[in-house]
């Protein structure tokens, strides 16, 4: 009887939920639906971007590149290239840049056939603050953008440059916006830069980012000034003592070689090594000159096209007491910088972190950006691909955590930049006060090896001398 109880309460029960059931059932196959449709409507959206991207790159494949040869209005003569779709259109464009038109052709497809100034175009950190500061000083005057771009090239004495410039302002008269403009010389323009201007054209805000990214580009050329400058001193130093202990080598021991031979007397360990070093280097200098440009080529092609192998230098670089420090304080300053203008212009985050691994050069880095975007993709928080990594100092860590929970991750990371800035300003001044007196050490220390094994054996053969007398 007590069974049946049980079993009619369960029947009862079961019908009572069957309606709830059927509802949240309705639900989760709704809810699945409209995620469904969502992801389908993201692919779609994406299949329309590709298919913009590629009629984009259709239309830029249009174009042809004619070669022209033109007079400018104080009468000297200039050669350049222009991508258009008829010669009558750069014909047009010339004429009313104001130039005298004496020669335009298609340019002949040719492998062997290089573009001008083919080295050098990479425009450099402070040319590129300079440039960015007069265009903005020009736009808050009043100028026309286009006629501002004008302005630059007539001021702009290397052809190659000029020509970038004309470039330019034939896509602005064409139509494009600057960041377009910009865009199809990739080549020469950061990407960076392409985008900060991009984010402007949407806020309106040119002359102001054109103003922070000067500061940004003219704090980058100095942070590498000051490198060069550190290291320059030292670097001279010890490659003329090299040369000077080689010089010594070839030229002055074998001289002193012949004179102890005639003696006949026993030389001490200190001269014979460097009588058989200077021999050394006198019957084999082809095979180490090779050895060591073959060494030299083979790092500079490895480290340039072996990501592990340049991940691996970069590794046992950052670990080397004094140069790790200077290498890990450049590399957050300019991430952080970089992340905190990008942040300040409203750039979406997953579109920052892309845009920071493809101008970051340090394989460690970008490791750790690409883990920030997995994490990003997983709802995750940006600091935790940065939590107790060696590369990422923990005041650096600290700041981003604020930062990202106080909503104002683009200040703190400003501040970041700032403090890693002089932490590097520093480290390159303390190394540089002990790189010098090494060096001159170094130097010292070799002449006098040199020196001393020239000098012990002709003490000994005036004692022998002096002892027949």
């Amino acid at each position: 009887m007590e069974q049946f109880f049980i079993d009619t309460y369960h029947l009862v029960r079961n019908i009572l939920l069957t309606p709830q059931r059927l509802v949240d059932n309705f639900k989760q196959r709704k809810l699945e639906n409209e995620l469904l449709k969502e992801k389908e409507e993201r692919k779609r959206k994406q299949i329309e971007e590709t298919i913009g991207e590629v009629d984009k790159s259709a239309n830029r494949q249009n174009l042809f590149t004619f070669l022209y040869r033109v007079k400018n209005s104080s009468g000297k003569v200039v050669n350049g290239s222009l991508e258009a779709k008829t010669i009558s259109e750069v014909e047009v464009f010339l004429k009313n840049e104001g130039y005298e038109i004496i020669k335009i052709e298609p340019k002949k497809s040719n492998p062997l056939t290089m573009d001008i100034a083919i080295f050098g175009k990479k425009i450099k950190g402070g040319e590129l603050s300079f440039m960015l500061t007069q265009l903005s000083t020009y736009i808050k005057a009043g100028i026309p953008l286009v006629d501002c771009v004008r302005i630059l090239s007539k001021q702009e004495s290397k052809a190659y440059r000029k020509q970038q410039y004309d470039k330019i302002v034939y896509d602005l008269v064409s139509g494009e916006k600057f960041s377009k403009a910009l865009e199809n010389q990739a080549d020469i323009f950061p990407r960076l830069l392409i985008n900060m201007v991009k984010a402007s054209e949407l806020t309106g805000d040119l002359p102001q980012t054109l103003d922070e990214m000067a500061d940004y580009y003219n704090e980058m050329h100095e942070t590498k000034r000051q490198m060069v400058s550190a290291l320059t001193y030292p670097l001279v130093v010890l490659i003329v003592s090299i040369l000077v202990v080689v010089f010594c080598l070839v030229y002055v021991v074998p001289n002193f070689v012949k004179m102890y031979a005639e003696t006949e007397s026993s030389l001490p360990g200190i001269t014979v090594f460097t009588m058989q070093l200077s021999d050394f280097i006198m019957g084999n200098y082809i095979v180490i000159l090779s050895i060591l440009a073959l060494v030299f080529v083979g790092f500079a092609l490895a480290y340039q096209n072996v990501k592990s192998f340049r991940r691996s230098v970069q590794i046992l670089l950052m670990k080397t007491p004094g140069i790790g420090k200077i290498i890990i304080y450049s590399e957050v300053s300019m991430f952080t910088r970089t992340f905190a203008q990008l942040l300040n212009h409203s750039v979406k985050i997953t579109d920052t972190m892309a845009i920071l691994n493809n101008i970051s050069t340090n394989e460690v880095y970008k490791d750790i950006i690409t883990d920030t975007l997995d994490t990003l993709s997983k709802g995750g928080k940006i600091s935790e691909s940065f939590k107790d990594h060696w590369a990422f100092p923990v005041v650096a860590y600290e700041m981003l955590v604020t930062g990202e929970s106080t909503g104002k991750l683009g200040d703190m990371m400003e501040k970041v930049a700032n403090h890693y800035s002089n932490l590097h300003k520093n480290a390159i001044t303390t190394i540089k006060s002990l790189l010098e007196p090494l060096t001159i050490v170094f130097l010292a220390f070799a002449i006098g090896f040199i020196l001393l094994s020239i000098v012990i054996p002709m003490f000994d053969i005036y004692g022998a001398v002096g002892s027949l007398n």
